[in-house]
């Protein structure tokens, strides 16, 4: 199983969202999940990418009248799935998302300014990987001064002993949480960033205190109450979980916040030998499910489903042994989980209309998302 991984390197290797694209898997992985009469994970990601080209709107944009960020998602998610950055489509998409950022990546601002800064230096970085040259260099390297700026540290008068410390909110001074953290720490390694770089390892700090795990690592009150191994959603201001409070006190952990920070520890360079990673694993084991998000039911499900599989693609194993002893082939079970729950127009969307999930181009971009990374079976760029 992982513990028995002997070579870490394979955290550390090629892009944690399908580098390869659609059109060159490779071998065996390019039936993943596909049984007898099933759709494949290229089936379902052709429907998918046929449904979003036809959803774009006028200025290049997704749903640009619900958040700014859904565009940079949607392009990013083509482009992981075999879309050229040449393709019309995704260049005017690219060109609304320099647009938002700025082409020196130092334009995003409002109540979303991380996740614009992350998702975009994002997309641009799977531009430049599939051919545009240096055209967005610029923009990735001030988005990562963007997003270590927005980072709480030294510079807003926080030390280490702080809760908010190492973490990222939504921008300007708002409280940091662990989606946004989670984001800015994959957007800053997947752009190159060193996994030593000191703002992963602030936010590590951020990371380790947002876990329900009683250690030297978390010094919060919260963690020795329920002490599973799970996550919460932040340590700040004493704490707080989208899944409330657990039975006896404490607070409950959730599946989606528990697999953003298990991928958010190996992309700040911790292994499966680490005690943080080894308890968010068992948590993982304990609470193994994908027609629910544990903790949360069917809300989240799709966010749930896109960390789900970046943090077992960056771990690197096509294999999970649950609490009993039964062995999963997560990709299988995830296509399979996505098939059932496609649309006939090739769309996803999500009845628990709970952070914007009822808008089927940001979860058909999330769906997409997740199938990448099922492919791409690698971990954060380097």
């Amino acid at each position: 199983m992982l513990h028995q991984r002997q070579d870490r390197r394979r955290f550390l290797q090629g892009a944690g969202a399908g580098v390869l694209g659609f059109w060159a898997i490779g071998g065996r992985s390019g039936a993943i999940g596909q049984e007898q009469g099933s759709p494949s994970s290229e089936t379902l990601t052709a429907r998918g990418v046929a449904f979003l080209k036809s959803r774009q709107e006028e200025g290049g944009g997704w749903s640009t009248n619900i958040s700014p960020g859904i565009t940079g998602l949607v392009v990013t998610s083509l482009l992981r799935s075999g879309v050229t950055p040449f393709d019309p489509v995704v260049e005017k998409g690219l060109a609304l998302i320099e647009q938002t950022i700025g082409p020196d990546g130092r334009q995003a601002e409002g109540p979303h300014a991380n996740y614009l800064m992350a998702i975009g230096i994002m997309a641009f970085h799977e531009a430049k990987a599939k051919g545009v040259g240096d055209r967005y260099d610029a923009a990735i390297a001030g988005g990562q001064s963007s997003l270590i700026g927005l980072q709480w540290d030294e510079t807003e008068g926080k030390t280490p002993a702080d809760p908010f410390y190492g973490g990222a909110g939504y921008g300007g001074k708002s409280r940091p949480d662990m989606s946004n953290t989670s984001f800015m720490i994959e957007a800053l390694r997947e752009t190159g960033l060193p996994e030593d770089d000191p703002a992963l390892q602030k936010a590590l700090l951020f990371v380790s205190r947002s876990q329900n795990l009683d250690s030297e690592f978390n010094d919060q009150p919260f963690a020795k109450k329920v002490n599973d191994g799970g996550f919460i959603y932040t340590p700040a201001n004493g704490g707080e979980s989208q899944a409330g409070d657990a039975p006896g006190g404490g607070l409950r952990s959730y599946a989606s916040m528990t697999y953003a920070g298990l991928k958010s520890m190996v992309y700040a360079g911790l292994s499966m030998d680490d005690p943080r990673v080894k308890a968010a694993y068992e948590f993982i084991r304990q609470n193994y499910a994908l027609d629910e998000n544990p903790g949360l039911g069917q809300q989240g499900l799709f966010y749930y489903y896109q960390t789900f599989a970046k943090a077992l693609a960056a771990l690197g194993d096509p294999a999970l042994v649950d609490a009993e002893g039964v062995s999963h082939d997560w990709r299988a079970d995830l296509v399979a989980a996505l098939a059932e729950r496609q649309g006939e127009l090739g769309e996803w969307v999500n009845p628990a209309d709970r952070w914007m999930e009822g808008d089927p181009n940001l979860v058909t971009a999330y769906a997409l998302l997740a199938l990448a990374s099922a492919r791409s079976m690698g971990g954060p760029k380097t």
